[in-house]
Order: C-alpha cells, then sequence, then structure tokens
C-alpha cells in the first residue's frame, strides 16, 4: 500500500489569522484534466466560477511549493497547491475575548457571545480563533475543543502545534471537569437537582438537534443554585459532549435557557441581537495537564446578563 505523503509547509503566511487552503491533486483515473486550471475550474465552478478561477490564476494567486502556478501547467497526482480564500465582509462582534491564562502551551479565553470559536460557514475572520492569532501574535494558535457561537466562556487553545494531539486527547476522553452556568425559567415543580441521560441526534442542515428512543450517548448533571422573579440560576455538569447538548436537555426539563433561539422554537434566523445573548455559560474547565502532569481549575470572568 503506498502511503500519502506529508504535506509541505505552506508557502503563503496567514491572512487576517486566516490559514491558505490547500489543495492536493487527485488522481484522475479518466484523464479528464490536462491542466491545473481544468482540475481548478471543476472542483471550484459551483463555488466561485470559471470566472474567478482565472482571474486569481493571473493574478498569480495559486502558489506551489515553487512558486506560482500557471494555468497551463500539466496536471500532477499529488502535487500540493495553497491559495487566500476572498472572505465576505463580517460585522465586529462587539465584545472583546479575555485571557485568563496564557502561557508556552496554552491560552484560556474567555469566548465573548456570539463569537465563532472557529472559521465556519459565514464566520471567518471574525471568530475567536483568528482575533486571537491576530492580537497575541501567535500564528500556528489551534483550538483543542468547540464552543458553540452563542455560548459564552471558556475555551482551551494550543500555542505549539505538536501538544495539539494531547489536548484534544484530553477532551475526547473526557478526562476535563466542565462545569456550565444557566439561566432559565424556574418552576418549583421540576425536582432539581437531576441527572439527565437521553439519546440525542443532531443531522447535518438541521439546526435544532432532537431527542430519540434509543441507548442514551449524552448525560447531563443539572442543578439548581438559587431563584428569583421567576427565573433560575442553574449549575450544568454535562458528562458528555453531544451537540447543544445542555440546551436540549434543559428544554426536555421544561426550562429551556433564556433567549434561546432554537428551544424549543426553531425562531427564522436573522441579525444577531446582541442586548439578548443566550444564557449560558462554560464557567469551569478543571483537568490535569496532559503534558506536564499539573493540576488545573480556570475560572470565567463572564457574568451571565439576566441574572
Amino acid at each position: 500500500m503506498r502511503r500519502r505523503r506529508k504535506a509541505p509547509p505552506s508557502p503563503l503566511p496567514q491572512r487576517d489569522g486566516i490559514d491558505p487552503v490547500r489543495v492536493r491533486l487527485p488522481a484522475d483515473p479518466e484523464g479528464a484534466w490536462a491542466t491545473v486550471r481544468d482540475h481548478l475550474v471543476a472542483r471550484y465552478a459551483d463555488a466561485i466560477g470559471a470566472e474567478q478561477v482565472d482571474a486569481m490564476f493571473q493574478q498569480g494567486r495559486f502558489v506551489s511549493a515553487d512558486g506560482p502556478v500557471a494555468a497551463d501547467e500539466p496536471y500532477g497526482e499529488g502535487r500540493y497547491l495553497w491559495f487566500h480564500r476572498d472572505f465576505a465582509p463580517e460585522d465586529r462582534v462587539p465584545f472583546e475575548v479575555g485571557i485568563i491564562h496564557r502561557d508556552e502551551r496554552l491560552v484560556i479565553a474567555d469566548k465573548p457571545h456570539f463569537l465563532a470559536t472557529t472559521p465556519r460557514g459565514r464566520h471567518i475572520t471574525e471568530t475567536a480563533l483568528a482575533r486571537l492569532r491576530r492580537e497575541l501574535g501567535l500564528p500556528q494558535l489551534q483550538p483543542a475543543h468547540r464552543l458553540d457561537r452563542l455560548t459564552a466562556g471558556l475555551a482551551l487553545f494550543v500555542v505549539r502545534p505538536g501538544d495539539r494531539g494531547a489536548y484534544q486527547t484530553m477532551f475526547r476522553d473526557r478526562l476535563v471537569r466542565k462545569e456550565y452556568e444557566a439561566v432559565a425559567a424556574y418552576d418549583p415543580a421540576v425536582r432539581l437537582p437531576v441527572t439527565v441521560r437521553s439519546r440525542i441526534v443532531k443531522e447535518r442542515g438541521v439546526l435544532a438537534a432532537r431527542e430519540e428512543p434509543g441507548e442514551p450517548n449524552s448525560e447531563s448533571r443539572i442543578e439548581l443554585l438559587g431563584h428569583r422573579a421567576g427565573l433560575g440560576r442553574y449549575r450544568l455538569s454535562p458528562a458528555t459532549g453531544r451537540t447543544h447538548q445542555l440546551r436540549v436537555h434543559m428544554n426536555s426539563l421544561g426550562l429551556p435557557l433564556l433567549n434561546d433561539p432554537l428551544y424549543p422554537v426553531v425562531l427564522q434566523p436573522g441579525p444577531d441581537d446582541y442586548a439578548r445573548p443566550l444564557q449560558l455559560l462554560a464557567k469551569v474547565l478543571e483537568f490535569t495537564d496532559p503534558v506536564t502532569g499539573e493540576p488545573y481549575r480556570f475560572e470565567s470572568r463572564l457574568r451571565l446578563t439576566a441574572w
């Protein structure tokens, strides 16, 4: 079996904290692509169109490890190319990313509501990762996990690429104790504390996750910390990490989180209302550092505005 060779380092620097796109030219068993241009036009016809591909060639924006690539260069399987995407304008999320801890290995950030953790979809440059790379001068910074865009609080980023696997594995193997805080309606008929276990399914392209019968794949501990004026303040401790898990479990108790645009009812997407953030905060991260063996406990400095 032929081993795939490791990709060489990118000849292009980051732009606005965003890595260039890397393309590895695949096998062409039917001989459909005589030139590099033929493949890129076929590959990106729906996304940007042939005219834009040609314009990018003329501007020298497709490069290999040896320099700019010409449109008429013969196609070669396995070759690596890089280019920068054109980013659509993004409105700045009017909140700053706080820094809870920084050393030679880790950055523990306090991510605000409405800011995505990593580039995805229509949120590219306005993400915690891109901002931190730019503001801290750390172009190799990478996330070890991800918070939902609407959730605020603690996110762990890794400074050195070689360390990233150890921290990702720590999250994957549930070696991190996570504690969230939330505000929702108070209902004295809901007996707390309670541990909720259910099977959660999230389909690609569907905004909301759902619970269905079957073997549970999610578990959350839910406690009431206090209540006043019809609202409750809750501590949520997830044992697993399914998409929207805490939001789904609170909704299943009849206690949907305040300002949640998906549960119990999916609202029509619209501009972000910065005065009404989802009342969910990643409050605590606690773990033993997989690289040094040092115990850590971090607590967010953010507060939920509804409490």
